[in-house]
């Protein structure tokens, strides 16, 4: 029997990662090993890169490789929006839909009284420094439409009310959706926000 245990490492690890669980991993690095030249060695390569450059943007709290990141930067973004998101991959997901063309704030989570989460464990502070800061005209709250996430919301427009303008995402039926497929509190969302036809 040969000695798995670097193996055995590579997968208890890759098991953790969301997504994969401890057979997705096992068939995950199965995979890499079998290809090591062209799949395992260019993904370490990158890994380690990662490790050494990735950094959160100083300003709105993006991974990035900067101290700023690039949407921070793009000066033509400066239009007096932002867009205020829990996390990271809720930021990526905006991006992906390429819509919105003004800047962001990561929160780092929501308010959860349950988890002793509060304001200063979050980036709210520095959300209120940026509305004075940078002449923002407008605060969209593109949070989850979770309990947390409303209270964040809720606790967030408390803070700028006056300050500046407030906005939040939609919420209702999806594109594509079917009412037979939606839960209750969606139907109701989608209900209250119609529009005129």
């Amino acid at each position: 029997m040969t000695d798995r245990s670097e193996i055995d490492t590579l997968i208890d690890l890759m098991a953790r990662l969301p997504g994969l669980g401890p057979r997705s991993a096992r068939r995950a690095v199965l995979q890499l090993v079998s290809k090591r030249e062209i799949q395992l060695r260019p993904l370490a390569t990158a890994m380690q890169r990662v490790a050494d450059t990735a950094r959160e943007c100083l300003n709105c709290g993006n991974i990035g490789t900067a101290d700023v990141c690039p949407v921070c930067a793009d000066e033509a973004r400066g239009n007096g929006q932002i867009c205020v998101v829990e996390d990271v991959a809720d930021l990526w997901a905006m991006e992906r839909s390429g819509v919105f063309k003004g800047r962001y704030h990561v929160l780092g989570g929501t308010l959860s009284a349950l988890d002793a989460v509060g304001p200063e464990e979050l980036r709210i502070p520095q959300l209120i420094r940026r509305v004075e800061a940078e002449e923002v005209t407008e605060v969209i709250l593109a949070l989850n439409a979770t309990v947390d996430g409303q209270t964040t919301a809720h606790y967030i427009a408390d803070q700028l009310e006056g300050r500046v303008t407030l906005s939040s995402l939609a919420q209702g039926v999806p594109i594509g959706g079917e009412l037979d497929y939606l839960d209750d509190g969606t139907i109701t969302a989608a209900l209250n926000a119609r529009k005129r036809m």
